[in-house]
């Protein structure tokens, strides 16, 4: 999942370094947003599945500070060995999403003209771009 999300990130940069018009953009900046919520989804997913295997290997390390026992033991070890994988992928997810949004960002700044809006209106979010005071 996260060599997937490296190499869209390294598609939309390699689109923009050409600093050539995009032929359509309010069609690619909607993809993109497309692309950003399910990257979001799948964050927030591997957010829950990281929280929920730290909170349970607290859980074995509380219980194994009261209980010396071998087999606490070794599944505190296991789970400290999901657990830092699972960190790790979230972090890639993370950064993967926030590169995201600078590059959206970055597209509404090359492709704003006065009266467009930042946001599509397919989502329903009306935003108005900031206005420069003169």
């Amino acid at each position: 999942m996260g060599n997937k999300l490296k190499t869209y990130i390294k598609q939309i940069r390699s689109i923009l370094d050409n600093d050539e018009p995009i032929e359509n953009p309010e069609q690619f900046k909607t993809e993109l947003l497309r692309e950003i919520g399910f990257w979001q989804h799948e964050r927030l997913i591997h957010f829950l599945v990281t929280i929920l295997f730290a909170l349970l290997t607290m859980s074995v390390l509380l219980v194994l500070v009261f209980t010396a026992s071998i087999p606490l033991l070794l599944l505190f070890v296991m789970l400290m060995v999901l657990l830092v994988p699972y960190i790790k992928h979230y972090y890639v997810l993370e950064n993967g999403v926030q590169t995201l949004y600078v590059l959206y960002e970055e597209i509404t700044r090359r492709t704003l003209d006065g009266d467009k809006r930042c946001v599509p209106d397919e989502f329903g979010i009306k935003i108005e771009p900031f206005k420069k005071s003169e």
